[in-house]
Formats: C-alpha cells, sequence, structure tokens
C-alpha cells in the first residue's frame, strides 16, 4: 500500500515557530516531526510515500530528498497554492495510483502501530483510525458502533489515519475542499468503517501541544 502524508499546510497556530520552518519539520522529542511520521510507516513495512507541499516545502524536500537513505521511496506532490487536504489529495493521485491508499496527517503524534491497520472492508470506501474524544478536544467528531461510523458526534476523534479508495475522488478538480466532505458523504451512503486506538494520540496544533508531547517520555521506535 501507498501512504500520503499531508504536510502543506501553514500551520498559523504554531507562528512564528512556523514563519521560517514547515510545521511537519517542527522538533519533536529531538527530531523532526516528519522524520518520526516516516521511520513508523517504514517500521510498518510502508515504503513508497508521497508527500505534498506548499509552505516552505522546499526545506522538506531537501531534507529527505527521495528517501533512500531512510528506506524508503519519496515522491512529491507540488501545490503552488494551498488546496486544503481534499485538494492536496486529488491533486496526488497521479501518484498514489487506483489501489486504496494510506493517509496520515503531518502534524500527528501518536503511538499507533501502523502494521496493525484493520484493511479497508469490502463494502467501505473509507476507514478511520480514530480515538475516544481526550481531554483536550472540546468536541468530537464521529459516534462508532461495530467497526461502523454511524454518525457526526462527540464520541470519537479522527486520528488523522485512514484508508481511502480513489473512486470517492471521481470527477473532483484539484481545487481547495476539505477531506471532510468525503467522510460525511461516506456517512451517510454507509461506508465509512473505524477501528479505535487506545493508546497515546495527539495533534501538535499550537505551542501547548508541542511543549506538552516534548515533555513526555520519547516514544518507543
Amino acid at each position: 500500500m501507498k501512504a500520503m502524508i499531508l504536510a502543506a499546510g501553514r500551520g498559523e497556530r504554531l507562528r512564528p515557530l512556523t514563519d521560517h520552518t514547515p510545521k511537519p519539520m517542527i522538533e519533536v522529542q529531538g527530531r523532526p516531526l516528519l522524520e518520526h511520521q516516516i521511520q513508523w510507516l517504514a517500521d510498518a513495512g510502508i515504503t513508497e510515500l508521497v508527500i505534498n507541499l506548499h509552505h516552505l516545502g522546499e526545506q522538506i524536500e531537501q531534507h529527505f530528498g527521495d528517501g533512500s537513505t531512510r528506506g524508503v521511496r519519496i515522491r512529491y506532490s507540488h501545490e503552488q497554492k494551498l488546496l486544503e487536504t481534499g485538494g492536496g489529495i486529488v491533486n496526488a493521485l497521479p501518484l498514489l495510483g487506483g489501489e486504496p491508499f494510506l493517509i496520515l496527517n503531518g502534524d500527528i503524534f501518536t503511538d499507533f502501530p501502523f502494521d496493525h491497520l484493520a484493511p479497508l472492508p469490502a463494502w467501505a470506501d473509507i476507514h478511520l483510525v480514530v480515538t475516544p474524544r481526550p481531554a483536550f478536544r472540546d468536541q468530537g467528531d464521529f459516534e462508532v458502533a461495530d467497526g461502523r461510523v454511524t454518525a457526526r458526534g462527540n464520541g470519537f476523534v479522527y486520528c488523522g489515519i485512514a484508508i481511502l479508495r480513489p473512486r470517492i475522488f471521481d470527477g473532483d478538480r484539484a481545487a481547495p475542499f476539505s477531506l471532510r466532505d468525503r467522510f460525511f458523504e461516506a456517512i451517510g451512503n454507509g461506508r465509512l468503517s473505524a477501528q479505535i486506538w487506545n493508546g497515546d494520540w495527539i495533534d501538535i496544533g499550537n505551542q501547548a501541544q508541542l511543549d506538552s508531547v516534548n515533555a513526555r517520555d520519547p516514544r518507543v521506535e
């Protein structure tokens, strides 16, 4: 399976750190966050990667190159203007191919074992990893029962890890839109599956969250 890391955003809430450093390159526990994420995927045998770039993306490309020194193959999807999550994926589809692929938000830190990612069920178009709503979140995203997302709600938070069938983007252009639009459509169609992760997870959206991660014991890798 190929994987795409969503790394194009500006990281407004982490300014001024992100004025000169792309958000996925912010140092977390001694090295860039994106370096951790690439290692997680490589350790799970996921070695064909696509990374989308916009804000200061040249720093990411210069740092990782083609990925060969890290045991992976990296291809880059450049965005002249920020396309958000949905448009960014559509723009990268020529690099991702016709089979289901993994997406990973470039701002999450977790001990989720990617080799335990459940396969996409035959009945589903999208499979999400979710976690019970953590204390730092005022609201959740979804309700989940029996491996299926049943509704929008407060019970669980999307972890920024998903498997997608490319066909959910049929007819879409590489223009700005949110991937969540496709999630909501899949709920309505009964085609959104989920697995629950009860371990460590945080999206690093602001300085307090970054400080929280850096104060923890290092993630065992």
